[in-house]
């Protein structure tokens, strides 16, 4: 009989803990604002948006993704959303969001803040999730007379997100953690 063996897997590193960190938060944030009663569908604050631009700042855009990805699977699955139009939507979002912050990032932080990323970022993913939308849920292009309310909305939200987390950066350093014994 032929048993499997596998070395065990690597100890967690401090890089590790700090993006499981921001996810989980990442992924209460999302519970939370699924609670809050939206006036139009669609319009969210973005709250979980948070995690996403201190990883960006703290960890760089490659931990940003994994931040953002892990939040909108995890989140997904607690919601019992996963694979629902609501979760590809979430995540057409998300990965217009974050392309938009690997371009963002290259910009010069002398005119570009954590501030104006969010608020670009807040933009393409509405873009991703507009495209989305007329291309496989509303394919007519009504959808894009939706586009004024939704741009505002996410606009105000992005704003408030960038700000709240310079004031979060700005309050505490950079998350430390120690690694796993």
């Amino acid at each position: 009989m032929t048993r499997w063996h596998s070395d065990p897997p690597p100890p967690a590193t401090t890089h590790d803990l700090q993006l499981a960190r921001l996810a989980a938060i990442g992924i209460a944030l999302s519970l939370l604002e699924s609670a809050i009663p939206s006036p139009l569908p669609g319009i969210k604050p973005g709250l979980a948006n948070i995690v996403t631009l201190i990883a960006l700042h703290q960890l760089g855009w490659r931990a940003a993704a994994w931040v953002s990805l892990l939040r909108i699977v995890g989140a997904g699955v607690l919601l019992g959303s996963l694979f629902t139009p609501g979760f590809w939507l979430s995540l057409a979002g998300g990965t217009g969001s974050l392309l938009m912050l690997g371009l963002a990032s290259g910009l010069q932080a002398r005119y570009f803040s954590l501030l104006s990323h969010s608020m670009l970022a807040g933009m393409a993913h509405l873009a991703g999730q507009l495209l989305l939308a007329r291309l496989w849920l509303i394919p007519h292009d009504g959808v894009w007379q939706l586009l004024p309310p939704l741009m505002l909305s996410s606009l105000l939200a992005s704003m408030a997100t960038g700000l709240l987390t310079l004031k979060l950066l700005e309050q505490h350093p950079p998350c430390q953690v120690k690694p796993l014994p």
